[in-house]
């Protein structure tokens, strides 16, 4: 009776291990998508006769993939010379369970004209580094990030913007 009551524990105990180590695989660090506002910065100036906007407002999302460090991105420039829509892929680096920082890439895609956004006004390729922090005990994900577009500008040039802003956790 003994041996059985030493095995009836050991599976149990076995049970309870393999369960904690299935909830700790599973759990994901600043786990989920979200949508966010915020605003953005302009630290370029175009060529003569385009002054870049110092100031938009930007519209955010993220789409994390499961089981790969890899989200799909995108932000919207309103309000601030010429639309732009800055769609990105990045690499995500869990820094702990809140904080994730990425380095993206992708296209800045300009509407035109003479009153450029601050990513420019012409379609161009961008380097996307940021930081994402998922305040804890709540849905709401802070983000910040800074926008490097390669001849960006009619007329040459490149330009570099910085955004910041506050998102809604959608839990995927």
């Amino acid at each position: 009776m003994v041996n059985w009551s030493k095995k009836a524990l050991s599976g149990a105990a076995a049970l309870v291990a393999l369960g904690v180590m299935a909830n700790s695989a599973e759990a994901q660090p600043a786990y989920g998508s979200y949508v966010g506002v915020g605003g953005s910065v302009g630290l370029s100036d175009g060529p003569a006769g385009t002054d870049s906007s110092d100031f938009a407002m930007v519209v955010s999302g993220r789409y994390r993939l499961l089981e790969a460090p890899v989200s799909l991105r995108a932000q919207a420039f309103l309000f601030g010379g010429s639309f732009a829509l800055v769609p990105t892929v990045s690499y995500d680096f869990d820094l702990n369970y809140q904080t994730t920082a990425y380095v993206g890439a992708g296209l800045s895609i300009a509407s035109g004209g003479n009153s450029p956004s601050p990513v420019g006004n012409k379609t161009s390729f961008v380097i996307q580094p940021g930081i994402d922090y998922a305040i804890p005990d709540s849905n709401f994900v802070v983000f910040g990030n800074a926008i490097f577009a390669f001849d960006a500008f009619e007329g040459g040039g490149s330009a570099t913007a910085i955004q910041g802003g506050v998102g809604w956790n959608l839990g995927r």
